[in-house]
């Protein structure tokens, strides 16, 4: 019937039977049961009540949703989170109707759910509830008393976010005004829910005991009685007033419990708070209800007081305030002196145990409600109050924390000024209170702040203010009464007499401390400027204010959450921004000046006697607050200076006359505590000089006091203050201003200029840095600082000043070798910098610009130049463009002119034109123009036409160009001339051979640098659009940039530099890729390079070239270029560079046409004019250069030519340059030689067949002669044309090879064959015979690195050496080589071709290895045959004979095994190394692959016999081991061949291993991935040819090696291999006498049959995945007349021979064969390896014991003897002789 693990379906609703059932009872009962089933209990809650009718209800829930209710009542948190998810989606989305029918199921689930333990739960289940509400909305009515309570309860939940949810949600049902309706409506169902948790529920009823673990129960009962505290309060605090009352009764019977007077002590601070909040909200609303029970209420607030839990205290203190308020007798309940005050005295003494931000502001409040029998007697109890809170300020939390102690500081003050206020009367009690808080609370809090720098930091000072001001109101309030007026004024006096006291005890000590005068002062100052103190309290927002202040002096305030009287009276709250009188009364005016004055004269009395520098700062703080005539009246009195007009003024010029005695205090003293007094003591001694200039009113007094004072020797830092507070200081700037653009001032400051400046440059060493950082800051603050628009000194002295340090910024320059000189460089940025930035129209100044200029000449130029260090220079840089950005604001502003562009721009002209750069030098230049530029959009987007006229200041007028291109080195032109791009008759012998500079840049390509960033620049803001003026200039440049970067790509090897300096200008943008950009956008940009084409050819020719394929020009653009195809004659270089540039784009009628006007000027034109350019040179090159680009145009034109040339030749025939030395030949003949050679190679490329014989004995015949010539003239191989001479005749005999070797294939009828065999007889062994030696002699003679120039001959002499035959390589006539004491069985000749031959595979040049492999590859195979003759030498003597492949080869792999060990010895086997090809590695790797590659060879076509000696060989030296490992190396991950579709399946890429390589000794355009198809090659022939040795390798390899080889072998060779195999044996034409053999390729199997007689067996070969790494799989089929046990040995035998033999399976076949036929010989096995033959010498059992008669194989002896360490027979046991 199913079992309780069957799957259910999804979506299955149906009731189960139980459920039906229950359906059915509910029924037939008719009534309401509630929920029945096992889920009953309140611990579970299912999804579906058993009601009347519960079927038609059953059926209005939606099934999606009943699987999700059924989904919340599981206890899996998850699943309840993600259904609840699910719950409030499904709200969202589905119909109202829908939705609805969920609404009777939602209470039951709601009630339980919200309060589930996991919080994430709780949340999502107040989210989800909203969306049911949005969606049903008035449906949720019936229902609201059902979830009310529990609602209630989720706003109070401790989890914020659960509880924003559930307030969203009734937020979303009701709105504001309707909530407390709501709430009323549902009451008693709430207070319902809400007792029973409070009275009823434990941890164990809420949560069920056997499934919850304790800690969780108890956790959630927690919660759940904080939550029904906060909703009760809720409940309280919301209700309708009216409503109020009806809740009365319930919450008395909640007072009315024991239980409920507990929670003021439950160990969970949660609980506890929330409890303090519920009697402060009833307090408040149900005062009745807390009066009836105050007995209870007492005690349980007030003798909690001490409860410092950081949760409680908040509450607990604001019910302590609403306890003391609303029941008046509420001390009667408690005992206050033992119970409730010494709690509290504790919590003072203790600063609040952290909670003083919490507490103390409840303490005022808290005092004035004690009533007069607590508080008795109440000096006692003031004293005690008071000294806890002193007390207070040493608890540790208000000594590390300012807020605690400002607390506890505005507590303190407030309660002071309470109980003074409560206090003043005529009774004698009241007068010792009020004598007791003055001299021993506040006079002695004062006297400790004073030294307490904490108490200094806090609003004390300003509390005392405030308080003295109250005082001071008061005093003057006559409408306050006689006393009370009395009364204060008596307060006051005592107060500053017991400050006097303080104050003078603090100064009036030698040792007093600089923080304790400090204190002094600050006190002082904040009672003499209320208002600063003011300002420094920003932070507090409100402050205590009495009841019977003046009413005008307070704001109405609202009073507090209860309406109390006595609260109301004592809380005010009022702004402590509110507006005050700024002047002090005359009391305190008085009284600060006389304790000033006495404090003055006691400081001056210890500066004079004890020199203390603590009073001299004190007495500067008194001044600056107190700048009075009568002070300084005091300290001249008390001074000891004798007449201020002494002598030592009259000296200087000075005659100070003046009846002010702050003046004659400042000449008789402060002048000389000026001159005795430090740097530090400078600030505050500049204080004291202010003060004296308060008191003088006349400005002329002022300046003549400060212009004395500038005459002086005074320290520069006391200028420096002076001024520093001048300008931060609207008043004391009107005090100096005369002075400040005085002519004494001034000239003193340019005198400072001057000395900083000299002496920072030529005495390095003279003073501190300090010392004249002072000075450097002096000068930058008269240049950069501004008073009202204008500058603090005179114009005139800014502008001399300026013009100074530009001065020393110039000589620093031409000083910088020597260094030294950073520290006054670093100064001089610094005032620039400020001086640009902070000066608006500085650089109207002709010095400022001139400064601006240099610095900009610093930071264009490379460190190594300036030799300053890395810091300075970034500090230069940062220094000009603030002078930028003010020039191009007063440009725009004036519209003028500015020197600075200009002169800039002619300083960048003059240092890319005339000045030697290197890379470095020219990308600083570079990246500073650039920088300017953009400073100069930065500053004003407008000012791009500036960009313009400083780039066409910079730029070079024609001639200059012109000049710069003549003197670029023709090196460049090799390369265009032998890759036969361009054709050149004119002398360049020894030209390309200059040496380029190694360490600096042609101009040219400086100049083009950096004008194209800007000429860019000019595309990038639209400028060739705006200003038409501008194009023809940018296109200019940025063809002279095409020219540079052609000449870069043209140059053979380049130097360092200039690689260098082509990827510094890639990096900075200035690339083809941004010139092809450019050109899209000015078209005219290629008209101007085909026109320079045309006229001068050469490089403008290759630049045409270049940018038409980067434009990518259609043929109607170039048509509108080339016009006329006559325009090109007279032919001139012009007209022919640029045909020969052009002729890849020209149409196939355009080349007829061409092609048709040259062969008719050869036709007509003189004899004399063969070799000139407008001649026959120039017709020809121009035809070849129509012809090569595989246009076919009509024979008889072609053949015309080739008339003509018959003519010259007979005519002309000196022309021709047959068999000579071309070391007399001039260039024109060379030149007119190599175009013929060309042509003739086009003809025999279009026209062979139509060549008659006189034709073709021409065109043989003179390819010899040419290819003598070039052979002689070998030595010139430097110049440029004989290379060309030389590469033009191998490649005419390379092209005559390839069409005879063509033709001796297909053997046309239309050939004749006397021209073969006249080539076969007599051309090609000419060829070769003068080739052969001519590459030996070349490489001979030369290394690869010191003659790059000959790469080019090398490789047209190396592809006409592929064509040579074996037999001419056979027959070679080189020179006789041999190497001593070499082991070799070849023949004399055959021994010297391969030593002259192999150790060209060491040659580092590619086209030479290439041609060598391929000349060597077609003798290899003839080798072993050498070997054969002497192979029974190598018999049974031998223990395990070996032998040696060619020794030519195995030295020269011996040299480039070490080379590519040293190369790859770093890379671990499995890792990609890449093989640059411009390297020297490339051809170390490429020749050691190479010789491997011909190893192979040799090995495969030797004989099963040899084979095995040559992998003896190889095994001993451990060869073949080393090249698998660095195959591994070289080998990529991924052997794809390049340039497939990224999106072909696996099974059709193309790899290296199904690609055969095609080695060609010109490369290819992937030479790239050349070393990575040959190593893959090496791998293939190597797993194809040594199989057995490959996996006795791998099976030695270790475990990761081991893995990396079988999954890539596997991946990419297995597969090739197996189906090779398979393959050549299903068509292998090898018969066999008695065994026939079949190949299955689907299955990768071979099966033999073998029959002799009536034996008849078959045998089934499988290859393995990782073939032929994995052992052949040899499987029995049928046999007939075999024995069991003989079976047996056979089938081992051919597992041996297929996996130990270096073979292919026919071979192995072959060779068990043989060994089965040998047995049915009657040759009997050898009793060792039982086998006949040997598996791997293929020997026969022939060593024979003298006792025993039996044979066995030498080698399987050796074996035996070696292994046991006996010589006895093995079958015998005798000893074996």
């Amino acid at each position: 019937m199913g079992g309780k693990n069957k799957q259910r379906t999804k979506g299955n609703v149906r009731p189960s039977s139980s459920g039906r059932a229950a359906e059915l009872l509910a029924k037939e009962s008719g009534t309401v049961p509630g929920f029945i089933g096992f889920g009953s209990s309140q611990g579970e809650h299912g999804y579906v009540p058993a009601i009347q009718g519960a079927e038609e209800i059953d059926s209005l829930v939606d099934a999606d949703f009943r699987m999700v209710l059924r989904k919340l009542s599981k206890r899996d948190v998850t699943t309840k989170l993600k259904a609840m998810q699910e719950f409030g989606t499904m709200c969202r989305e589905r119909e109202m109707e829908t939705v609805r029918g969920v609404l009777p199921y939602w209470p039951r689930i709601y009630c339980k759910i919200s309060l589930d333990l996991d919080r994430r739960v709780r949340e999502a289940t107040q989210q989800s509830f909203e969306q049911l509400i949005l969606k049903v909305k008035k449906y949720l009515a019936p229902h609201l008393k059902n979830v009310m309570g529990f609602w209630l309860l989720a706003q109070c939940d401790t989890y914020s976010p659960a509880a924003s949810a559930a307030r969203v949600a009734f937020e979303a049902a009701f709105p504001s005004h309707k909530q407390p309706e709501a709430l009323a409506f549902c009451k008693d169902e709430i207070l319902n829910v809400l007792l029973d948790h409070l009275l009823k529920e434990s941890a164990d009823t809420l949560s069920d005991p056997q499934t919850v673990p304790a800690e969780e129960r108890e956790s959630k009962y927690f919660r759940v009685l904080t939550c029904s505290l906060l909703a009760l309060k809720r409940l309280v605090c919301t209700l309708p007033d009216g409503e109020k009352s009806s809740l009365c009764e319930r919450i008395a019977f909640l007072l009315s419990q024991n239980k409920f007077w507990k929670y003021s002590k439950h160990k969970t601070p949660n609980v506890r708070s929330a409890f303090f909040e519920l009697l402060s909200s009833l307090c408040q609303h149900l005062p009745a209800v807390i009066k009836s029970e105050a007995s209870r209420v007492c005690p349980a607030v007030l003798l909690s007081i001490d409860d410092s839990d950081a949760v409680v205290c908040p509450a607990l203190w604001e019910a302590v305030l609403y306890t003391i308020t609303t029941i008046e007798d509420c001390w009667d309940h408690v005992n206050a002196k033992k119970g409730v005050l010494p709690k509290l005295w504790a919590v003072l003494r203790e600063g609040g145990r952290g909670l003083a931000t919490v507490i103390f502001p409840n303490l005022l409040p808290f005092i004035s409600k004690v009533p007069q029998g607590i508080a008795d007697p109440r000096v006692e109890f003031y004293s005690i109050f008071f000294d806890s809170l002193v007390q207070g300020f040493s608890s540790e939390r208000a000594v590390v924390s300012p807020t605690e102690c400002s607390a506890i500081v505005t507590a303190y003050m407030e309660c002071l000024r309470f109980a003074m206020q409560e206090n003043v009367g005529e009774a004698e009690e009241q007068g010792k209170i009020r004598q007791m808080l003055i001299t021993d609370q506040l006079i002695p809090l004062i006297d400790a702040s004073l030294k307490d720098p904490k108490l200094q930091n806090s609003p004390f000072f300003a509390q005392v203010e405030e308080t003295v001001y109250s005082w001071e109101t008061k005093t003057e309030n006559k409408s306050l009464g006689e006393n009370v007026c009395r009364i204060h004024a008596s307060i006051l006096s005592g107060f500053w007499e017991s400050l006097s006291h303080a104050c003078v005890a603090n100064v009036d000590v030698i040792e007093a401390g600089e923080k304790d005068l400090a204190g002094v002062s600050g006190l002082l100052h904040i009672l003499r400027m209320p208002s600063n103190s003011i300002k420094t309290n920003k932070k507090k927002k409100a402050k205590i204010r009495f009841a019977d202040e003046d009413d005008s002096a307070r704001d109405d305030v609202k009073p507090s959450p209860e309406d109390s009287e006595a609260v109301s009276k004592v809380l005010h709250e009022s702004s402590i921004t509110k507006e005050r009188e700024p002047t002090t009364s005359s009391l305190r005016q008085e009284s600060l000046e006389e304790l000033v004055c006495k404090l003055a004269e006691l400081s001056l009395v210890y500066i004079s006697e004890q020199r203390s520098r603590r009073h001299l700062k004190f007495l500067a703080a008194l001044l600056r607050t107190f700048p009075s005539v009568r002070v300084f009246h005091v300290l001249l009195e008390q001074s000891s200076g004798g007449d201020p007009s002494c002598a030592k003024y009259l000296e200087m010029g000075i005659e100070p006359q003046s009846d002010n005695p702050a003046v004659q205090f400042l000449y008789q003293t402060l002048t000389d505590w000026f001159k005795e007094g430090s740097n530090e003591d400078a600030e505050f001694l500049v204080d004291i000089l202010y003060s004296v200039l308060y008191c003088c009113a006349d400005p002329v007094d002022r300046k003549t006091i400060l212009d004395d004072m500038t005459k002086m020797e005074f320290n520069w830092s006391v200028f420096l203050h002076i001024i520093q507070k001048a300008c931060s200081d609207s008043v004391k700037h009107s005090l100096v201003c005369d002075w400040l653009k005085g002519d004494v001032l001034g000239d003193k400051l340019i005198s400072l200029a001057n000395d900083l400046c000299t002496s920072g440059l030529m005495d390095k060493a003279s003073q501190s840095e300090s010392y004249c950082s002072d000075k450097w800051s002096l000068l930058s603050l008269v240049l950069s600082e501004h008073v009202k628009n204008e500058s603090l000194i005179g114009k005139a002295y800014v502008e001399r000043i300026i013009d100074e340090l530009h001065c020393a910024l110039t000589k620093a320059r031409d000083l910088s070798e020597a260094g030294g000189i950073e520290q006054s460089v670093s100064f001089i940025c610094d005032v620039a910098s400020n001086f640009f930035s902070s000066v608006k129209g500085c650089l109207q100044m002709p010095s400022a610009e001139d400064l601006l200029l240099t610095i900009f000449q610093l930071c264009a130029q490379a460190p190594e130049t300036t030799r300053l260090s890395e810091s300075l220079m970034v500090k230069l840089q940062h220094t000009w463009p603030a002078g930028i950005k003010s020039l191009i604001c007063h440009l725009n502003s004036r519209r003028q002119e500015s020197t600075f562009l200009s002169r800039s721009a002619q300083w960048i002209k003059n240092q890319i034109q005339a000045s030697q750069l290197n890379v470095q030098s020219l990308q600083s230049l570079i990246t500073a123009v650039d920088h300017l530029h953009d400073k100069i959009l930065e500053s004003s987007p407008s000012a791009v036409h500036l960009l313009a006229e400083h780039m066409t200041l910079m730029t070079p007028d024609d001639e200059e160009w012109l000049k710069m291109r003549q003197h670029i080195s023709m090196q460049w032109l090799s390369k265009p001339l032998l890759e036969g791009r361009l054709s050149m008759n004119s002398e360049t012998s020894g030209i390309d051979l200059k040496p380029l500079p190694k360490n600096w840049l042609p101009n040219h390509l400086c100049t083009a640098s950096l004008l194209s960033k800007m000429a860019f620049r000019t595309l990038e803001n639209n400028l060739l659009f705006k200003d038409q003026d501008i194009a023809p200039k940018v296109n200019i440049i940025v063809a002279e940039m095409l020219y540079s970067l052609q000449w870069c790509e043209e140059l053979e090897r380049s130097p360092p530099i200039i690689t260098e300096c082509c990827q510094m200008l890639h990096s900075m943008d200035v690339s083809h890729e941004k010139i092809k950009d450019f050109s899209a956008h000015s078209p005219k940009l290629l008209q101007l390079v085909f026109e320079r084409s045309k006229e001068s050819g050469a490089i403008w020719s290759l630049v045409a070239n270049k940018l038409i394929c980067l434009k990518n020009a259609g043929h109607d653009e170039l048509q509108l270029l080339i016009k006329n195809t006559e325009d090109y004659f007279p032919v001139t270089q012009g007209n022919l560079h640029t045909i020969q540039s052009l002729s890849p784009f020209l149409r196939k009628e355009e080349k007829e046409e061409l092609v048709a006007h040259c062969t008719a000027r050869l036709m007509t034109g003189p004899p004399t004019a063969v070799s000139c350019i407008d001649g026959g040179f120039g017709c020809l090159a121009m035809i070849n250069s129509c012809l090569d680009s595989e246009s076919i145009p009509s024979p008889e034109i072609l053949l015309g030519v080739l008339k003509v040339i018959l003519s010259w030749k007979n005519d002309l025939e000196d022309s021709f340059l047959f068999s000579c030395n071309l070391q007399d030949a001039s260039s024109q003949l060379i030149g007119l030689n190599v175009e013929i050679i060309r042509f003739l190679s086009l003809l025999l490329a279009h026209l062979p067949l139509a060549l008659s014989d006189t034709e073709w004995d021409f065109l043989m015949c003179s390819m010899l002669a040419w290819l003598e010539t070039a052979c002689e003239s070998v030595a010139l191989n430097h110049t440029p044309l004989v290379r060309l001479f030389a590469c033009t005749s191998c490649n005419l005999a390379s092209d005559l090879s390839s069409y005879f070797q063509t033709v001796a294939s297909t053997k046309p009828d239309n050939v004749p064959a006397t021209l073969i065999s006249e080539w076969d007889e007599f051309f090609s062994e000419g060829i070769h015979s003068l080739l052969l030696p001519m590459l030996v002699k070349i490489t001979g003679e030369c290394k690869a690195s010191d003659a790059p120039h000959l790469q080019p001959v090398l490789n047209s002499l190396g592809e006409a050496l592929c064509y040579i035959s074996k037999g001419q390589l056979l027959n070679h006539k080189l020179p006789a080589k041999f190497v001593a004491g070499q082991k070799t069985n070849l023949s004399d000749s055959m021994q010297s071709l391969l030593n002259t031959l192999a150790p060209l595979l060491l040659y580092r040049a590619r086209s030479v290895q290439i041609a060598v492999h391929h000349m060597l590859d077609k003798i290899m195979a003839d080798l072993p045959a050498f070997d054969d003759e002497d192979l029974k030498s190598y018999g049974d003597e031998d223990e395990e004979p070996s032998l040696s492949p060619p020794a030519a080869l195995m030295s020269v792999l011996a040299v480039l095994e070490d080379l590519v060990e040293s190369i790859l010895q770093d890379i671990p086997v499995g890792e990609f190394v890449i093989i640059e090809p411009s390297k020297d590695e490339f051809c170390f790797v490429l020749g050691y692959l190479l010789t491997w590659k011909l190893i192979l060879t040799f090995f495969k076509a030797s004989s099963s016999q040899l084979r095995a000696l040559y992998s003896q060989y190889l095994r001993k030296t451990k060869n073949l081991n080393k090249l698998l490992y660095n195959l591994f190396k070289l080998m990529p991950h991924t052997p794809v061949l390049p340039g497939q579709a990224s999106d072909a399946p696996n099974k059709d890429l193309k790899t290296f291993f199904t690609e055969d390589l095609c080695l060609t000794v010109k490369g290819s355009t992937n030479l790239q991935y050349e070393i990575l198809h040959l190593a893959c090659c090496v791998y293939r022939m190597t797993l194809k040819d040594l199989p057995a040795m490959v996996r006795l390798w791998w099976n030695g390899c270790e475990k990761r090696i081991f893995g990396v080889v079988d999954k890539f072998t596997t991946r990419y060779v297995s597969g090739v291999l197996s189906t090779q195999e398979i393959m050549s044996v299903q068509s292998s034409t090898q018969v066999f006498d008695g065994m026939t053999v079949k190949a299955r390729p689907a299955t990768r199997e071979v099966v033999a049959n073998y029959s002799i007689d009536d034996i008849c067996i078959e045998l089934i070969i499988q290859l393995p995945q990782n073939y032929p790494l994995g052992s052949i799989v040899v499987e029995s089929g049928r046999r007939v007349g075999v024995a069991v046990q003989q079976w047996r040995n056979w089938m081992l035998q051919l597992n041996t021979y297929l996996t130990h033999q270096n073979g292919s399976i026919m071979e192995g076949l072959a060779l068990w064969k043989n060994n089965v036929d040998k047995r049915f010989e009657g040759v009997e096995d050898c009793m060792i390896c039982f086998s006949v033959i040997h598996g791997s010498n293929y020997s026969l059992p022939k060593k024979a014991c003298r006792t025993c008669k039996k044979k066995f194989h030498s080698e399987c002896l050796y074996k035996w003897f070696t292994s046991s360490n006996k010589s006895t027979c093995p079958l015998c046991r005798e000893t074996f002789f």
